[in-house]
């Protein structure tokens, strides 16, 4: 389990070596579509990106516990003016769920907009201030990834990271590369996502979004804490059915949320002795994975 730690300057030196990095990050790229030329420049990029995301701290504090699995799959779509490219990302992340050796998906988003400058070798170093079409990108997803995972283990946890991510999306916004950084009406839209997780609406569910996990999936194999679990998962889908009028159906976070979690959470209910009406409340907040909900009200 993670906890951000405030330690002496000392043990703090020594722990940045061991473990302040956040991220346990695999990368893979697909350059099927560009030219043998292009591929030949971009022959070392997926270990770059690889060791940028794995050593760097994002956070600036000591992390205290195992680093996040995430898979960064990035497959280029063209490349032109000899250092520009776009291409399109798969971004998904894990949390392991406690006493059972299975994981819990946090997030799985598909970003269709990037574009951005990359030289062949060249350097990678993190700067939180200056807008990088390159690397910008990637810690706007560290952050999402880091701020996801905090939030299953504090309330709101989260919150901080969420901020930085949208600092990043107010700069891309304003930088020669805006396109992908502004909001729009889309089914995903980074700009729109982090004002989602910031919007008062949404701090309910994101504060569920931690009973749910902490104190739900968590707890759910124990015996003993079997009902509390229970009906902490629960509780996130009524808490959130009973604002489902008061918020946009079609919010990125809504969607992100339901991507990730539709399956686990037909899986958690699907014995529950009032599964009907759980199941009947999930398909009006999330008709996309109607299926689904359909599958766990049949079967036990």
């Amino acid at each position: 389990m993670k906890r951000l730690m405030l330690v002496p300057i000392l043990l703090f030196l020594s722990l940045i070596t061991l473990k302040a990095q956040e991220l346990d990050a695999a990368v893979s790229i697909n350059y099927d579509q560009l030219s043998s030329g292009a591929k030949d420049k971009l022959v070392n990029f997926k270990d770059q990106v690889q060791d940028y995301l794995n050593n760097t701290k994002f956070t600036g504090q000591a992390w205290d516990g195992d680093r996040i699995r995430c898979n960064f799959n990035i497959f280029f779509s063209t490349a032109s003016a000899d250092i520009q490219y776009t291409a399109q990302l798969v971004v998904a992340s894990q949390r392991p769920i406690e006493g059972v050796v299975t994981n819990s998906l946090m997030l799985t988003i598909m970003d269709n907009k990037w574009t951005f400058e990359y030289e062949k070798n060249q350097s990678m170093t993190f700067n939180p201030i200056d807008f990088n079409s390159l690397l910008s990108f990637l810690d706007y997803y560290a952050y999402i990834i880091i701020g996801f995972d905090m939030d299953s283990y504090y309330r709101l946890g989260g919150s901080d990271y969420f901020s930085r991510a949208l600092e990043i999306a107010v700069r891309g916004g304003a930088s020669k590369f805006s396109e992908s950084w502004q909001s729009e009406s889309s089914s995903y839209n980074k700009r729109v996502f982090v004002d989602n997780l910031l919007n008062a609406k949404y701090q309910q569910l994101r504060a569920d979004v931690f009973d749910y996990h902490y104190n739900g999936i968590d707890l759910l194999n124990d015996p003993k804490n079997r009902e509390f679990a229970m009906n902490n998962i629960v509780k996130l889908i009524t808490n959130l059915y009973k604002v489902k009028d008061q918020i946009d159906p079609r919010s990125v976070y809504l969607k992100v949320f339901f991507d990730a979690k539709a399956g686990e959470i037909a899986n958690c209910v699907k014995t529950h002795p009032d599964k009907g009406n759980i199941i009947n409340m999930l398909k009006r907040l999330d008709p996309a994975h109607t299926t689904k909900y359909e599958e766990a009200l049949n079967n036990n």
